[in-house]
């Protein structure tokens, strides 16, 4: 088997692994390696991609991938990470996240064949194991002082003592949980190897420790770092929320955005992280880009690569032409949808709630109406200047009347100032 940890390592992917996890990988036939998804969620976000890219490496490297849908941990809550605990999903909710994300781990792992990736809903298993077993053959092997020095439980409990809501009982047994997952797993696929976050360590040693006592086999673990951004936020947020891998809830425009706007502190690190291109070619790429950074070429490739992989060669086209219609490009090729997506962020007037707005009327009163000049007289100016464009075509007469053609999808018009200064106008009949 090709070297996976080796693998990791370069791409700045492995912080941590249990003793002899790198020999393991890379001696064994075929390894088999687990990593658990959190389906609070219909999908996953970007903060999962680290995750799912670690699968692909095990993949990639000869591995087979186990990817498990907390199904039954779903219904308790990993508190790792948490300050407050989650709120329950009823069983019909996880189902369909569980459905959601199973399409979406397809994108990016080969199920097919004898060496395929597997994918599994712990709920399975967890269902049907009584809470009586649970405690005689999972929850004997564990003292609470053991449970208590784990990191998640010691910060809920510090949070505690600090006015915050604790730990219940139902969070405190997650690891049990967890870790009867990774016995379970050791069982029925032979897996010898859990992944994870940096955060799940804790977790990963609890399911070896158990493997170690009833099985007497040795299991392993090892752990990518929590991701943060150059400015110190998490992984995977923005400031409207998560950026999710969902397309109903993350369009492709935004998702592309997303990954076009990072910073250059961090675009070396994600093209290390998210994509499967050598350390050659990422070498020559940030080359590229800081002698021209302004062209923005690692960020380009990043979003080329994550936005094809995630939403198919269609949404990564219809990605780059949103892009495009946003600096100029022709906006009657976007669909109702992506012209408001895409304009969503921008001042906007609707004409049915303008006073003085009846037709026929001139670019000088839409740019009155909508507050881009304080006066007619200042946009006559505007206009004569060439500063003022409508669908992204510049007003050459200020007298001209504004015809209902010129509607996109017969309900809106795109004001301009300049290059960057937009308005989105609704003409509705």
């Amino acid at each position: 088997m090709a070297d996976l940890c080796t693998e990791l390592r370069w791409r700045g992917l492995l912080q941590d692994a249990t003793r002899d996890a790198d020999r393991y990988v890379a001696e064994a036939d075929a390894p088999v390696g687990y990593i658990g998804f959190d389906p609070t969620a219909r999908s996953l976000h970007i903060g999962s991609l680290v995750q799912i890219m670690a699968l692909v490496h095990l993949q990639r490297a000869g591995g087979r991938p186990v990817a498990v849908l907390g199904g039954g941990t779903g219904m308790i809550g990993d508190p790792s990470g948490r300050t407050d605990e989650r709120t329950f999903l009823s069983e019909s909710d996880l189902g369909a996240n569980v459905a959601g994300i199973q399409a979406q781990l397809g994108q990016f792992l080969d199920f097919a064949g004898p060496r395929g990736a597997k994918l599994l809903n712990n709920l399975e298993w967890l269902g049907r194991i009584s809470f009586l077993d649970f405690l005689r053959n999972v929850g004997k092997y564990y003292t609470v002082n053991q449970m208590l020095a784990k990191e998640s439980v010691k910060l809920r409990l510090d949070r505690s003592q600090e006015g915050a809501e604790g730990i219940s009982y139902t969070e405190f047994s997650y690891m049990l949980m967890q870790a009867y997952d990774f016995l379970h797993l050791f069982d029925t696929r032979g897996c010898r190897l859990q992944m994870g976050g940096s955060d799940q360590w804790g977790n990963i040693t609890a399911g070896i420790e158990l493997i170690g006592r009833l099985r007497g086999e040795q299991a392993y673990g090892l752990v990518t770092p929590l991701v943060t951004r150059s400015d110190g936020q998490k992984f995977g947020k923005s400031e409207s929320g998560n950026i999710w891998l969902d397309e109903d809830m993350t369009s492709p425009y935004r998702f592309y955005q997303y990954w076009i706007n990072v910073s250059d502190a961090d675009v070396d690190r994600y093209l290390k992280y998210l994509t499967l291109m050598s350390a050659e070619e990422i070498d020559e790429l940030t080359r590229a880009h800081a002698a021209a950074p302004h062209e923005r070429l690692g960020q380009a490739a990043l979003a080329d690569d994550l936005t094809r992989r995630v939403h198919g060669e269609t949404g990564r086209l219809r990605a780059i032409a949103a892009t495009k219609a946003l600096f100029g490009g022709n906006l009657s090729d976007l669909t109702p949808t992506e012209l408001a997506d895409v304009f969503v962020d921008v001042p906007s007037i609707d004409l049915a709630a303008v006073n003085d707005a009846r037709s026929p009327f001139t670019a000088v009163d839409l740019a009155v109406w909508s507050g881009m000049t304080g006066s007619k007289g200042e946009a006559r100016r505007l206009i004569q200047g060439g500063g003022v464009f409508i669908n992204n075509r510049k007003v050459e007469d200020s007298a001209s009347p504004i015809d209902r053609s010129a509607r996109l999808h017969d309900r809106y018009l795109v004001l301009r100032k300049g290059k960057k200064n937009y308005w989105l106008i609704t003409w509705a009949d």
